[in-house]
């Protein structure tokens, strides 16, 4: 069984990895796009799903943000008009959410800056 110091270690080499890359790429998508990093990833997983529209919920549960967080980062989204915030008809809960046109154009440009990013710190 590996040691506690071991084990502490291993964490926080993965805690600086992890906060390496996400420095980079909130730097690189600013910087490039004007995305912060959880806004590329927000659209990123509306792109991904490739449905018309996400539930706010589903969204939340797909990233590592709190829904609070999540609505902010929508907010901001939104304000910019790259997606639109809708009810759901059948249940005044929920709240949909459709990337628009624009989104998808910023994306696509954004997408290259991430997945070089990410080639740059996660290939062998």
């Amino acid at each position: 069984m590996e040691s506690d110091a071991a084990l502490v270690d291993r964490w926080r080499h993965l805690l600086t990895c992890y906060n390496t890359i996400a420095c980079d790429l909130d730097r690189e998508l600013h910087d490039a796009h004007g995305l912060s990093m959880s806004e590329f990833e927000a659209l990123d997983r509306l792109v991904q799903s490739d449905c018309e529209q996400r539930r706010m919920q589903e969204l939340a549960a797909d990233m590592y943000l709190s829904q609070s967080a999540l609505s902010r980062t929508v907010a901001r989204l939104e304000k910019h008009g790259l997606v639109t915030r809708g009810l759901c008809e059948s249940d005044r809960r929920g709240v949909f959410v459709n990337i628009t046109e624009a989104g998808r154009t910023l994306h696509g440009e954004a997408r290259k800056t991430h997945r070089t990013i990410l080639a740059r710190h996660l290939t062998d």
